[in-house]
């Protein structure tokens, strides 16, 4: 069953859609799999150069352009026009933690390139028009899940936890604190609102069905839960609240792209189907 997979499934259509030189190859010939490791060492370590190198541009635009102030404003009403800090490191250490995280989202499209390059002469025509589609929508949903996170749930998370006991309690918020919770918040809405690309990319590939993602409603809803959970601060429980929303919705979302593809790939085969009748027909 091993070799099989190896020889017909993802594998073995990437090693024989290669040649020696790591580009196109005849569909009898196989790339060695120590070449394969060669050009994924080399993809790796493009990658990594673009977020090193990225990075310290995120960590000057960051520092320049005052996105900490960015930051602070969404939640600006209800905490107050600047942050405290506890020690002499920590504005360095939050400017470079910030340009970490610049640096990692402009490096994605590169890494998400290497990505590509690696497993496309491996995919099947169909599938590439299913996928190539899904990156780009993956960006919009990324940006729709962060400015969600941005303009809605870190204000109402802020004013719902500051809202007890204001009578005897007087907050003193920390920046450190403050920037690890709005970052992870806005990124976690972010790869959540990913989750219609990887459903419509794994139906795609013929790894899912929609009959098998609504058979599986229950225990999705329980994972999402779990997850929403683990994405968000464990302090902020309106957080995890917020985002179950749009987890389901998006759940359902994926539902109906699933069969979006199986539908199209049900037309491609009858239309096969029938050019082969056609031909059959031809043949005297």
């Amino acid at each position: 069953m091993t070799e099989s997979f190896a020889r017909d499934g993802f594998l073995g259509r990437l090693r024989r859609a290669r040649g020696a030189d790591g580009q196109r190859a005849n569909p009898g010939a196989e790339m060695p799999f120590l070449d394969h490791l060669e050009e994924l060492r080399w993809r790796i370590l493009w990658s990594l150069l673009a977020l090193l190198g990225l990075s310290g541009f995120g960590f000057w635009l960051v520092a320049h352009f005052d996105a900490l102030h960015l930051l602070i404003r969404p939640a600006q009403p209800y905490i107050g026009a600047k942050l405290y800090f506890l020690n002499l490191t920590e504005p360095f250490f939050v400017t470079f933690k910030l340009g970490l995280l610049v640096g990692f989202l402009l490096s994605f499209p590169i890494i998400a390139y290497q990505v590509w390059a690696f497993v496309s002469p491996a995919l099947l025509k169909r599938e590439k028009r299913a996928i190539v589609p899904a990156l780009y929508m993956g960006l919009v949903l990324f940006c729709m899940g962060v400015a969600l996170a941005y303009y809605y749930v870190v204000p109402a998370t802020a004013k719902f936890m500051l809202s007890f006991q204001q009578g005897s309690l007087t907050p003193m918020l920390t920046v450190d604190k403050y920037i690890a919770l709005v970052t992870k918040v806005m990124v976690a809405f972010g790869v959540v609102f990913e989750l219609p690309v990887v459903v419509l990319v794994l139906s795609a590939l013929g790894l899912i069905t929609s009959g098998f993602l609504s058979r599986k409603r229950r225990y999705a809803i329980a994972i999402m839960t779990l997850a929403a959970s683990m994405l968000t601060p464990g302090d902020a429980i309106t957080v995890t609240v917020f985002m179950m929303l749009p987890l389901v919705l998006l759940y359902e979302m994926s539902i109906g792209l699933a069969r979006l593809v199986e539908r199209g790939r049900a037309r491609a085969a009858a239309a096969s189907a029938a050019e082969s009748s056609d031909a059959l027909a031809e043949v005297p």
